[in-house]
């Protein structure tokens, strides 16, 4: 895989076990190139850690006066140098093709569970989480998944250099061979308490994400309360903690730099004694020693990526275990022999309130609570709260359908739906059946005022659906954003529209063609409004009142004003004094109308 070739036609099925198992599965799933990136890696390594070997030969060459083994020395520096040239090139490119690949395929796997999951996502994990995970988590789990080839090879290197010097000179590769795994996993011990520190920096980390996410995605609403001063206050002292948990973190692995950086020196003060007493003795040659403090000091490089290679995981691991716990999450699919292209059709019921939308008609539903509302609309997308509490449409359960054929039966527009940046033409650039035009979608959300406004603000797009939207519609006012995915959600023409709120942002009259450009538009398709406006329920054929979490009335909205009054009070906003008023009144009146028939009689 080449970075060109990326997107992935398909990011597979990862192993969601645990942490460590999906970096190993990402791992597998690009051997390629993990190989090419641990060949390139040996080339540059061993080329490097030759270098000594030849400047070894080419001073005992000069002792010697033997110009021709200075010149095959020479050579050989050469071939050596052209080898680090190469491999450092080619490590580099593969390490970053590794690097870049193995993120992309997480990005793709986490934008995939988003697109299944839907709006159950944000409910079962913070919406800080998956942001979190999708940014600086997925470059943490790349940099481990690439520098596992680069490690190998510079393992196999130290291996292949101690080999080379218990043959080349057993006297002194004894003290190397014995040295170097000390000093590979001396840092061993400190790693645990590394480990620690940097999980609850990512912790800590974490939560200031979520802090601020939740801030932005209110703070219109912190502005309206005055209350930016107290969350400005919480995110600073949160993210003083990421701060103080980062000193902690980066002290430790000073503490493993300090370590790496003494201990080889302590190694090659060793053999450099040794060395020394050796060549007195004339058990060595100048050459030999002059190769063997080479190799030593030459093997500092290498030896730097097991520190590497320690500080990636530790990263990486609280990283890939959050990654692998949103990638865990699932949506039952037990299809009963439905396949992905068959869409049922029938009414839509919700046992656990009772509510029944009949097919093709135009059902309103009225709920006091705006939270139960919101969860009741996305259980009748398909998301249902518990297992086995699932909505049925046409008799089947809607979240044991396969998941395209759910997308296609049912679109829920929620009360704030998202409006991405780019042209009007490509808002509307949805999956859609081709029965509703983009003109007729957009007559019915009444968007003449919206399409002028575009214009108007766009420096060079004479055609509506070619200016530009602003990221979530920031330009345009709450009325305008809200018909705008009226329209988008009616041009999809889905078997059954579930609309939250869709008009609560506009003024009454706007409102009033809406309803009825909704009615038209949708004739013959089952459509359920969740709204307590009168202008839509006077033009629904079916109205329900939820109260407590179960459907107490249903009826016509006239019929409903007159003979329930939790129904009267979430429409028409009384008080429990003016209901008992009005009771009172009714009562009156009808007892005076009563009066004057035993009188006409």
């Amino acid at each position: 895989m080449q970075i060109q070739d990326l997107p992935y036609p398909d990011p597979g099925v990862p192993d969601t076990r645990s942490g460590p198992r999906f970096l190993w599965w990402l791992w597998r799933n690009q051997l390629g190139g993990q190989l090419k990136s641990l060949a390139w890696g040996l080339l540059h390594f061993v080329s490097v850690s030759a270098l000594p070997f030849c400047v070894g030969l080419a001073v005992q060459a000069a002792i010697d006066r033997s110009g021709r083994r200075l010149a095959l020395t020479g050579g050989l520096m050469l071939i050596c140098g052209t080898g680090i040239a190469l491999g450092d090139t080619f490590l580099h490119r593969a390490a970053v093709t590794n690097w870049i690949t193995a993120a992309a395929r997480v990005q793709q796997l986490l934008a995939r569970k988003a697109a299944q999951l839907g709006s159950a996502l944000t409910r079962r994990v913070a919406a800080g989480e998956v942001v979190a995970v999708s940014t600086g988590d997925v470059e943490k789990i790349g940099w481990f998944v690439e520098a596992v080839s680069r490690f190998s090879a510079a393992a196999l290197t130290v291996v292949v250099v101690c080999v080379g010097l218990l043959v080349y000179q057993p006297a002194l590769g004894v003290v190397v061979a014995v040295g170097l795994p000390v000093v590979a996993l001396a840092v061993l011990p400190l790693l645990p308490r590394a480990t620690r520190r940097a999980d609850v920096q990512r912790e800590k980390a974490g939560r200031a994400t979520e802090l601020a996410s939740d801030t932005v995605a209110g703070l219109r609403v912190l502005r309206g309360i005055g209350g930016e001063e107290l969350f400005l206050d919480r995110y600073r002292r949160a993210s003083q903690e990421v701060r103080h948990a980062a000193v902690r973190s980066a002290r430790m692995w000073s503490l493993i730099s300090a370590v790496q950086v003494l201990l080889p020196g302590l190694l090659l003060i060793a053999v450099v004694w040794h060395g020394i007493g050796l060549a007195r003795q004339g058990r060595i040659t100048v050459g030999e020693l002059v190769t063997v403090y080479s190799a030593v000091m030459v093997l500092n490089y290498p030896l730097r990526h097991f520190e590497e290679i320690a500080m990636a995981y530790s990263f990486s691991r609280p990283s890939a275990r959050r990654a692998a716990r949103v990638l865990a999450l699932e949506r039952s699919t037990a299809t009963d022999g439905i396949r992905a292209a068959e869409v049922p059709g029938g009414d839509l019921y919700d046992p656990a309130t009772g509510l029944l939308a009949p097919a093709g008609r135009f059902t309103a539903v009225v709920c006091g609570d705006p939270d139960a509302a919101g969860r009741l609309a996305e259980r009748l997308g398909g998301h249902p709260a518990e297992p086995g509490r699932s909505v049925l449409l046409g008799g089947v359960p809607l979240d044991e359908l396969p998941l395209d054929s759910a997308r296609t039966a049912v679109l829920v527009q929620d009360k704030d739906p998202v409006l991405l940046s780019g042209t009007l033409r490509d808002l509307l650039d949805v999956p859609a059946s081709g029965a509703v035009p983009a003109a007729d979608a957009l007559a019915a959300a009444q968007c003449e005022d919206v399409l002028d406004a575009l214009v108007q603000g766009s420096l060079d797009a004479a055609d509506p659906m070619d200016a530009r939207i602003t990221e979530r519609g920031r330009s345009l006012s709450g009325g305008q954003r809200q018909r705008l995915a009226l329209a988008r959600s009616l041009i999809t023409d889905p078997e059954v529209l579930v609309l939250d709120e869709p008009t609560s942002a506009v003024d009454s009259h706007t409102e009033a063609r809406i309803a009825e450009g909704l009615r038209r538009l949708r004739s013959g398709r089952t459509t359920v409004v969740f709204t307590s406006s009168p202008l839509l329920l006077d033009h629904a054929d079916r109205v329900a009142l939820v109260h407590e979490g179960e459907v107490v009335a249903v009826g016509v909205h006239r019929e409903l004003v007159d003979s329930e009054p939790r129904y009267r009070a979430v429409v028409t906003r009384e008080t429990d004094e003016e209901l008992s008023a009005a009771d009172e009144g009714m009562l009156l009146d009808a007892l005076q109308e009563l009066e004057e028939i035993e009188e006409s009689a």
